[in-house]
């Protein structure tokens, strides 16, 4: 018999727990994957008829497989980690009517991946997942990863690239405009793009904020 999904919650959660490497990434630990679950939730609330279950088990799991943002095999993780996530699933005794659903989720999360999201919940499990790259968490998150990388924290002499190209692997103020700022556009629900558009003039207040400190104006 497969347990209710109010015990599924739990297990997901440990599984999560025992499988992620919070010494690894601090970005994309534990309380990353409760992190895009809470808005998961959120997002849910617009449609009534998604499989929470499925959205649920995705959140938690997406991230099994997580390689570095400047690893050439990057693109691949989203498919590796759904891959592992249906193994431990099936371990779990998870319903099997529900495996393919979760593994699309899973792939179709990545930016990297360039998957399109074809189901509702892939569709939720993305735009939550985005999400938690945009506002104060996700500064964070873009600073934290930015110092893994050995990135530094702008251009010395162009920091709004107004005379260069912009390059977030070596400036991480960068990121705001090459990626983030692209990210409310990308959202696949009407909550998400609500929320995210919220995050994003957050970061484009911060960004300003920044700019003109550094420039000492």
């Amino acid at each position: 018999m497969h347990l209710p999904q109010q015990d599924w919650s739990a297990r997901l959660a440990v599984l999560a727990g025992a499988t992620s490497d919070a010494d690894s990434d601090g970005a994309h630990d534990i309380n990353h994957l409760h992190r895009v679950w809470q808005s998961a939730r959120i997002l849910l609330d617009d449609y009534p008829d998604a499989d929470a279950l499925v959205v649920q088990a995705a959140c938690y799991l997406h991230d099994l497989v997580n390689l570095p943002k400047n690893d050439p095999q990057r693109h691949l993780a989203s498919r590796q980690a759904a891959q592992l996530a249906r193994r431990h699933l099936q371990q779990l005794d998870f319903p099997s009517e529900k495996l393919d659903a979760v593994a699309h989720a899973i792939e179709a999360h990545s930016f990297s991946a360039g998957i399109v999201a074809t189901t509702i919940e892939a569709q939720i499990v993305q735009d939550a997942d985005r999400l938690d790259a945009l506002g104060a968490v996700g500064l964070a998150r873009m600073f934290y990863t930015a110092g893994r990388m050995g990135s530094q924290l702008a251009h010395a002499g162009d920091a709004r690239a107004e005379h260069r190209a912009l390059d977030d692997r070596r400036y991480a103020l960068d990121h705001i405009a090459c990626k983030l700022e692209t990210l409310p556009a990308t959202m696949q629900t009407g909550a998400g793009r609500r929320l995210a558009e919220q995050r994003m003039q957050w970061l484009r207040d911060f960004r300003s904020r920044f700019l003109s400190e550094w420039e000492g104006s």
